[in-house]
């Protein structure tokens, strides 16, 4: 579950301008602000189940963006071919 959680937010950190803002919101509350999807629903006057539907749809939408563009994939692998010394060099440039 919590690899799960740190997968879609990599995922995030990628491809988050392709989202709406409420959907952007809806997933930062949920992922980094750690409300419930109760709370993220009373706060934007919804049905917790349309924040539930919004998730979904967000989650499947990153899955389906990264199967498609594969930025996240990439990363991974450049990052197990460099040298950690050349890595940390990257790293503290970007």
């Amino acid at each position: 579950m919590v690899e799960q959680q740190v997968y879609l937010c990599n995922l995030y950190d990628y491809y988050h301008a392709l989202f709406t803002e409420r959907q952007r919101q809806y997933f930062e509350d949920y992922y980094f602000e750690n409300l419930t999807m109760e709370e993220i629903a009373l706060n934007n006057h919804v049905s917790k189940n349309a924040v539930s539907k919004a998730l979904l749809e967000i989650k499947n939408r990153l899955e389906e963006l990264e199967s498609l563009l594969g930025l996240y994939q990439n990363k991974q692998h450049i990052m197990k071919i460099l040298d950690e010394d050349t890595l940390n060099k990257i790293i503290d440039y970007i």
